[in-house]
Parts: C-alpha cells; sequence; structure tokens
C-alpha cells in the first residue's frame, strides 16, 4: 500500500532531499546539488521567493520506506498578474513504480483544485531562473548544475497518466573552435562599429557585482516570452547572487555596452562543474569545496548558462562579439567541449548562435501538463 504524507519539519524535508540522492547514488551521470543549498530552496527564511509563492512538499512510503517525492507549487505573481491559472510541480522523483507517481500527483492536482486553478504543469521551479523540465533524451549524458537528471520511466509514467507536452527544451554540445573562424572576427568587429558597442573585462569577481543588476533586469526582458516565465523579483536577486556568484570565473563572462556605458547583452559561461559535484556528493565540507574550486581552474569542459540580450538588438549579431571572447577564453583554459543550456525547441534565434560550430542536440527535456 503506498502512503503519501505531506511534510514540513526539517527533519522530513532533509529526508525529501536525501531521497534523489539515494535513488541515483549509482548513476554516473547523475549530478547531485550541494544538499545545503538544496535545503535553503525550501527554507522561507532563506528564500525569498516565498514572498510571493507556496509550496507542499510530499513523500510516498511504501512498506514504510520511502520511494518518491514531488513538490507542489504556486506562484501569485504569475497567476495575479500573467493570468495563468496553473499549478506547478516540480522536485519529482520516485521508483519505477507507476502508483507511486500517481498518488504523488493526485495530491499536486488536489491542492491545484482547492486553489481554483485549470492545469498542473511541471516538472518545474518557482520561477524561470530554477531548474526545469523533465529529461526525455540523452539518459546517457552528463547531467549539470542548473538541470535535472532522471530515468526513462518518469516521462512513461506520465504518459501513461495522461499528461502531454507543454514545451521542449534542447541542449546542444560542440568542440570549441581553434582557430576561430575568419568571418566571425569580421563580423563582430562590424558590430560594435555599427551600433557603437564595446566588451568589458573583468579581473576579479567583484569587478562583477556593479552590473549584476543590470544582468537580471536583461533577463526579464529577454525571456519574457518563456512559457515558464515569472519575473524576477528584486528580492531573490541577492539569493542568485550568492549561490552562484562564487562559480563565476571572471575570464568566462562577457559583458556588452552601448556608447552609454549601459548594459545590452552578457554570456555566462562556466568551466563544467559536474565532475566536481559527483566528486562532492553533495557536501561542500570537508573536501568538496576542493573539488569544485580544481574544476574552476582547470577543465576541458564548459557550459553556457545564461545568456541576456536586450530585445533591440536581438537578432542584430552582437552574440559574435561575446564569442569570439568566449572562444578566446577556452582557447586559453584548454577547454575542448561546450554545451548549450536548455533552449525552448522552437527558439530558432538562439540555436542560430551555434550553427557555426557544429553541434549536436544530445538532450531533450520536457514539461508536461494536464487539466485539473
Amino acid at each position: 500500500m503506498i502512503e503519501v504524507k505531506q511534510i514540513s519539519s526539517s527533519k522530513d524535508i532533509k529526508k525529501f532531499v536525501q531521497f534523489q540522492m539515494d535513488l541515483y547514488r549509482d548513476n554516473a551521470y547523475f549530478v547531485p546539488p550541494i544538499i545545503k543549498d538544496e535545503l535553503a530552496v525550501f527554507d522561507p527564511s532563506k528564500n525569498q521567493v516565498f514572498k510571493n509563492a507556496e509550496c507542499w512538499l510530499f513523500l510516498a512510503y511504501k512498506d514504510g520506506k520511502i520511494v518518491g517525492r514531488v513538490a507542489g507549487l504556486i506562484n501569485h505573481i504569475e497567476i495575479n498578474e500573467q493570468q495563468k491559472p496553473k499549478m506547478r510541480f516540480g522536485w519529482l522523483d520516485m521508483i519505477d513504480d507507476i502508483e507511486v507517481t500517481r498518488a504523488l500527483l493526485e495530491e499536486v492536482h488536489r491542492i491545484g483544485k482547492e486553489k481554483g486553478l485549470e492545469y498542473v504543469e511541471g516538472p518545474v521551479g518557482f520561477s524561470n531562473m530554477d531548474k526545469a523540465g523533465m529529461l526525455v533524451e540523452g539518459f546517457d549524458e552528463l547531467s549539470t548544475m542548473i538541470t535535472w537528471y532522471n530515468y526513462p520511466y518518469y516521462k512513461e509514467h506520465l504518459t501513461e497518466l495522461g499528461y502531454t507536452k507543454s514545451a521542449d527544451w534542447v541542449e546542444f554540445k560542440f568542440s570549441t573552435p581553434d582557430p576561430i573562424p575568419p568571418k566571425i572576427n569580421k563580423f563582430a568587429d562590424l558590430i560594435a562599429k555599427r551600433y557603437e558597442l564595446r566588451t568589458l573585462e573583468f579581473n576579479s569577481t567583484k569587478d562583477i557585482l556593479p552590473y549584476v543588476d543590470e544582468m537580471f533586469e536583461l533577463l526579464n526582458k529577454t525571456y519574457s516570452s518563456l512559457v515558464t516565465f515569472v519575473p524576477i523579483q528584486p528580492y531573490q536577486i541577492e539569493l542568485y547572487k550568492e549561490k552562484y556568484l562564487p562559480f563565476i570565473n571572471p575570464d568566462f563572462l562577457e559583458c556588452v555596452v552601448d556608447k552609454e556605458g549601459k548594459l545590452v547583452a552578457f554570456a555566462i559561461t562556466m568551466p563544467s562543474f559536474s565532475k566536481a559535484l559527483q566528486q562532492a556528493k553533495g557536501r561542500m565540507f570537508p573536501f568538496g569545496f576542493m573539488h569544485l574550486l580544481k574544476a574552476k581552474k582547470k577543465n576541458d569542459r564548459a557550459a553556457f548558462y545564461l545568456i541576456g540580450i536586450d530585445p533591440k538588438l536581438q537578432g542584430k549579431g552582437v552574440t559574435a562579439m561575446m564569442f569570439r571572447n568566449v572562444s578566446l577564453n577556452f582557447k586559453r583554459y584548454g577547454i575542448k567541449l561546450a554545451e548549450t543550456n536548455p533552449e525552448l525547441e522552437d527558439n530558432t534565434a538562439v540555436q542560430a548562435l551555434w550553427k557555426d560550430y557544429d553541434p549536436v542536440l544530445h538532450k531533450r527535456r520536457r514539461i508536461y501538463r494536464k487539466d485539473i
């Protein structure tokens, strides 16, 4: 018999986080989160998103053993301001037993019905800055720090339970160019001159801080059309600064400003922390941070995490300026392989950025929906 319990105590939330670690303990492609950071996501005193969101956590038990988990989420900004009457679900993990999946998602639907919402959608986080999408292709590819990994049976369960595709994200990998194609150099110079733009250089993380708020402002403009988009609130920015800024190598951040010094585009790339996080096993101490520091300084793999472009300059070649510098830095650091962050499958404008690098579509992830 399957029993689903709603949880709220810190002891049970630790079990909620630990379940994923246990389920994928021996999986070569799963990249564990830092447990401390994952716990903070569900702590209203640490995650400011709770100022405009609600969360219900559930654990499924079978024969006294935890066999699944799920989070039901409501973002009130999304519902009140954007008129999207949906219940979100995320952090869905379970053993290969469709009745466990059914029991967990029934709880999410129950809350959505009580709140008068029209449909359930996921897996997603609280906003577009969180992890999103269920892996449906690329199960034998190493996961990344900002994406979820799951077994193939997840998608089979959701399909059998009547969930349908809401949107797909695709991810690409490609070898870094060496040398940089002459046409990219020429085009980058042309764009810089035409629009009176220049790139910035950073020597330390401290140098980046004055531009962080502008980056988030640009993200809101860039991703406002996304299916899962919820505007990033000012009080959330501090959390993201604390969570991700330490991972950024200044040489892997490219920013473009106009003649007045206003930020108009940026690209955040990072050395891959996937293998380092696997070695850390979810803990920064006593030795986890050493693996991360080593990966930050020496790596042959990198990932594009965030790209923001002012809508007025989208499609006008500004990315050529950033990618030229990114490629030079990749070469200097010995980066051989790069992979993109998830992109909506119909976002041809973004996918066109990689076309000169012979990209390979190696992962696909999906958001599902079902009427309540």
